[in-house]
């Protein structure tokens, strides 16, 4: 597939700190790249010099086979983006802060109206064209930043945590308009610390750490680098100590944690694993709740490339 962006050996450094060190990697045309990464990985800063909003030491950026410049309008016009932060004017109506972003791209009135039209439809904002910022919910606010950042239908959008604090209807409509959006053709990026966003999202994801790549692929592929195989999680009250030792001590056993009444074991390998606990507890005559398995996570995955929570 086509590269619609295209990073080669960029460096960025502030003093004795590199934010970017060396760091290579290409967006495909249609797709949906997660960019994921604890704080202080290089996300942000990669971003701003892909959007040439930062200078940078070394290296190539590409976008749309062209290299991005400071000045490269023709580039940027192509461009949506929707930050974290929303950023809308207060004295301007649902719909007149739209037409106003849409407007700096679109400069024909009929083709704008449409494209606005379209924007509002998209993002579920039908029913508030005439309100006010200060009169929408976080989550309405949310949507209107970002049929701000797509309104002029841009072929490449960088979407930055869009759906943080937002209410669940919030947070799913905005999740079928990203797809929406990459079923028209856009490509996009897309960071969150949600790892169910990405799980559902992202055709590919790249976790980086101190500015360069740990590990990329799809979910699977990653899922597939982790080091352990199986977790059983057995809901058990009032456990023994010495059961919690004695399942320690299995030779396929990689950890075991009981916490409150949730007991949780990891195994590094076996097929059997759950079989083999239902056995156990039997054998011991242990009562339990509930049990059931689960392969690793893309969040297991993440801690243990980088050793840290994504959210700090």
């Amino acid at each position: 597939m086509e590269n619609i962006i295209e990073i080669k050996n960029l460096v960025k450094q502030y003093k004795e700190l590199k934010a970017i060190d060396d760091l290579s990697f290409e967006v495909k045309k249609g797709e949906i790249l997660g960019l994921l990464g604890p704080n202080g990985s290089g996300k942000s800063t990669t971003i701003n010099c892909i959007l040439s909003l930062l200078n940078y030491n070394k290296g190539t950026i590409k976008i749309f086979g062209k290299e991005m410049k400071p000045n490269s309008y023709d580039i940027k016009s192509k461009i949506g983006v929707v930050f974290q932060d929303v950023s809308v004017f207060e004295e301007l109506t649902v719909y007149e802060n739209i037409d106003y972003f849409c407007g700096l791209y679109i400069k024909d009135k009929n083709t704008r109206k449409k494209y606005v039209e379209d924007a509002i439809n998209l993002v579920g904002l039908s029913e508030f064209k005439k309100f006010y910022p200060k009169k929408l919910s976080g989550g309405l606010l949310r949507r209107l930043n970002i049929a701000c950042g797509i309104a002029h239908k841009p072929e490449l959008i960088f979407f930055d945590e869009p759906t943080v604090a937002v209410d669940p209807q919030s947070r799913n409509n905005i999740l079928d308009g990203i797809k929406k959006l990459r079923d028209n053709g856009a490509t996009i990026v897309y960071t969150t610390h949600y790892m169910e966003e990405v799980e559902l999202l992202c055709d590919r994801v790249i976790i980086l750490d101190k500015g360069t790549v740990l590990a990329s692929g799809t979910t699977d592929d990653l899922k597939d680098l982790a080091r352990i195989e199986e977790k059983v999680t057995v809901e058990v009250n009032d456990l023994d100590s010495k059961y919690i030792e004695n399942i320690k001590s299995k030779e396929n056993v990689d950890d075991v944690i009981y916490d409150g009444n949730t007991l949780l074991i990891t195994f590094i390998e076996g097929k059997n694993n759950l079989v083999d606990m239902i056995d156990y507890l039997k054998k011991e005559s242990i009562k339990y709740n509930k049990i059931y398995s689960e392969r690793p996570t893309l969040n297991d995955v993440f801690l243990e490339l980088t050793g840290k929570e994504l959210r700090d």
